[in-house]
């Protein structure tokens, strides 16, 4: 998935995430977080880990957590 630009009012998060290996890993992860309600888009790349969200306004890293770890991976913080 890619990232789109940033929107006027929108606020762009980068996350470390451990345990992404493989575009399948991506999707995992970029569908859990874009389920985040002001989520508008995200772009996971496995190979650096980091995970890149737009949202309407800044996100509860609880619920970022939340969602990266139902995907089955660990959210290690801000990146």
């Amino acid at each position: 998935m890619t990232a789109q630009t940033d929107t006027p009012g929108s606020v762009t998060a980068v996350y470390q995430v451990s345990g992404m290996s493989c575009g399948h890993c991506e999707g995992s992860v970029s569908r859990e977080i874009s389920g985040i309600p002001g989520v508008s888009s995200v772009e996971a790349v496995a190979a650096t880990g980091k995970v890149t969200v737009v949202s309407a306004a800044p996100l509860e890293e609880a619920a970022v957590r939340a969602a990266v770890d139902e995907a089955g991976f660990e959210l290690v913080g801000r990146a």
